[in-house]
């Protein structure tokens, strides 16, 4: 099971959303390709461990908790 869940993560990529605006991430595809490109981002970097706690952790792990802890943001296709 992924901790945290698909809609505990499309919940804090949009709360910086105000009311009436579409959402940032509205299904969970957006969600998986979003973690999937950050992981892929920081594997191209030699050392990909940019979290203090992540040794041994692999980098889609490191991906989900980053977005699950607001330390990255998904941008709309607008910006």
């Amino acid at each position: 099971m992924l901790h945290p869940s698909y809609t505990d993560l499309m919940a804090v990529v949009n709360a910086d959303v105000e009311q009436g605006e579409a959402p940032v991430i509205n299904s969970r595809y957006s969600i998986v390709m979003a973690t999937a490109k950050r992981a892929r981002q920081l594997i191209a970097k030699e050392g990909y461990a940019l979290i203090d706690d992540s040794e041994g952790k692999k980098p889609l792990s490191i991906a989900v908790e980053e977005l699950g802890e607001g330390k990255i943001h998904i941008l709309g296709e607008e910006e």
